[in-house]
């Protein structure tokens, strides 16, 4: 038994998109009494920390409706079906950025709002990397502006709220180190 597990006695499915679904789960409490849990499920997603020959970052400038605003991110993107995280990695480096890798690296993987949802991010580092003849298109509703900074550049960026999402900061902590 898993400490403090929560038994599912049911699920109700809400919502299923395109990307993510919501189920309702009644769930057996430690305790032994019963709750419920809202949760969204999705497929999983990647995101590459791309560093260049002069150790600049790329980076990508998108509106997030979510938040109502752009924001600057390291390059990432939703898991397809059936395929392998280091596939979908490269997929995304070449669509959003333009550039591919021969060094590709795992990171580690972590959980992006255990709270509610179970989306996990597989992070990658991609160095070596060279501009591709023919990018791969971007999905039809993607616009993105490219860019590279420095890690200094990229602190200032979370300091004024242009880089504002966990895995692009979380990737920020772990370059800080890797540069050393």
């Amino acid at each position: 038994m898993k400490k403090f597990e929560e038994k599912t006695i049911q699920t109700e499915q809400i919502f299923k998109g395109r990307i993510i679904s919501l189920q309702v789960d009644a769930v057996e409490l430690p305790n032994g009494k019963t709750g419920k849990r809202e949760i969204v499920k999705h497929p999983g997603a990647v995101a590459i920390i791309a560093i260049t020959e002069d150790k600049k970052i790329i980076l990508v400038e998108q509106y997030r409706k979510a938040l109502e605003r752009s924001i600057i991110e390291i390059p990432a993107g939703k898991i397809e079906p059936n395929e392998a995280p280091e596939v979908t990695a490269l997929r995304e480096l070449e669509e959003e950025t333009g550039y591919t890798t021969n060094k590709l690296q795992y990171l580690q993987s972590f959980a992006t709002s255990p709270g509610f949802a179970d989306e996990i991010i597989h992070l990658y580092l991609a160095e070596n990397i060279v501009k591709v003849d023919d990018k791969a298109d971007l999905d039809e509703d993607e616009f993105v502006e490219l860019m590279s900074v420095s890690v200094d550049e990229m602190e200032s960026m979370i300091s004024s709220k242009q880089i504002y999402d966990a895995k692009t900061a979380f990737a920020f902590l772990w370059l800080k180190n890797y540069l050393k």
